[in-house]
């Protein structure tokens, strides 16, 4: 203890969970006694729960398991998609009922990253680019059809992307594009059910009937819509491509390409990891800019120890806006760091662990051991 900080790792999450199992693993390999876990489901049945003062603690995603998705959005229906509201201030209740201990994500940055509407304007204040938003900062509600209708033809929009303000992994986006002749065409993995129910789909589904698209929009509305210029992308083998790229304590360490023949890349939908050299040899010297871009939208949280940017390069690969900032967006298996950066060779959770511990002056050997020596 003299000796300065030999912090505890505690990991909040699904125990069961892969992203835990994953950060687990890595700081056993970093020589850490195996971090203690507390679960999501006794967080929101307990309502809280207290840390040490020794206590590192990171939050991880509440996601992906049903028990805790009822807790939170009050149904028992994993692929459901309206609730998004509810689970919204749940989640945040939970993150706020957690006391003491050294936190490695701030609550007041994950309203902020778990609203679009609120990053998005936090994102325009800092001078980052960002694709043209008529609800940046929530200044009016949306409430349906007829609403993001106007908003589009007020904003010059023909091509809008529609997403839930507190959605994640795509759930509830709609690649929405309109013609002159006023016909609708919504790309989207919302699946509607015999009884106009909404659920998430591992399938890319098209919409050309504006009655239906109508009908999804106005289901999403009261849980918040969040409305975005569609910026066509540039191309990599043959699809559309933007990038994730990871920032650890203010540096962007490691980056995936995703490419996909629909508007919608993530790689749960059949999106495929893309080329990353040849990305880089295209962008030329607009390569640092892209990684420059992503630390200045991550330096908006910067109580928040790891983010996930979603970067959108522009036709030719020459300039970039920022789609989203996710706080949970480290799931990038078998991904190391990008070679010139810190995280040289590293998985995403061990490039977590080296910083947090320059960050707090402790190496996972001198952990390790002061624990292993340190009275009971």
């Amino acid at each position: 203890m003299a000796d300065g900080f030999p912090y505890r790792w505690v990991v909040v999450g699904n125990g069961e969970n892969r992203r835990v199992r994953m950060f687990l693993a890595a700081a056993e390999a970093a020589g850490l006694v195996t971090p203690r876990v507390v679960r999501w489901r006794d967080v929101l049945r307990a309502g809280g729960h207290g840390f040490a003062a020794d206590e590192l603690v990171r939050l991880d995603s509440p996601g992906e398991n049903p028990e805790v998705d009822e807790l939170l959005r009050g149904v028992n229906e994993p692929t459901r998609v309206e609730g998004s509201a509810r689970w919204y201030a749940r989640f945040l209740d939970a993150v706020r009922s957690l006391r003491g201990g050294i936190r490695l994500d701030d609550p007041t940055e994950l309203g902020i990253l778990f609203d679009k509407r609120l990053c998005h304007a936090r994102l325009v204040d800092a001078g980052v680019p960002v694709p043209p938003s008529p609800t940046s900062g929530a200044r009016e509600p949306v409430r349906g059809w007829s609403d993001v209708r106007a908003l589009m033809r007020a904003g010059g929009m023909p091509r809008a992307f529609v997403k839930i303000a507190h959605g994640s992994s795509a759930s509830g986006v709609l690649a929405i594009e309109t013609t002159r002749a006023g016909r609708v065409r919504a790309t989207t993995s919302v699946e509607v059910d015999s009884a106009g129910g909404l659920h998430n789909s591992l399938k890319i589904r098209r919409y050309t009937e504006e009655r239906r698209v109508a009908a999804i929009v106005d289901r999403l509305a009261p849980d918040g819509l969040h409305i975005e210029r569609w910026l066509p992308k540039a191309s990599l083998g043959g699809g559309a491509a933007d990038l994730r790229v990871l920032v650890v304590a203010g540096r962007a360490t490691h980056a995936v390409v995703r490419t996909s023949r629909a508007p919608l890349t993530n790689l749960h939908l059949g999106g495929r990891r893309g080329d990353l050299a040849a990305v880089r040899a295209v962008a030329g010297e607009r390569w640092a800019e892209a990684l420059a871009i992503c630390e200045q939208a991550a330096a908006c949280f910067p109580g928040t120890l790891c983010v996930g940017v979603d970067l959108l390069p522009a036709t030719g690969w020459r300039r970039f806006a920022v789609g989203e900032v996710n706080a949970f967006g480290d799931l990038l298996p078998r991904l190391t760091g990008l070679p010139e950066g810190p995280a040289a060779g590293l998985d995403t959770y061990t490039a977590q662990i080296r910083a947090a511990q320059r960050l707090y002056g402790a190496t996972p050997q001198r952990l390790s051991q002061e624990r292993t020596h340190a009275p009971a």
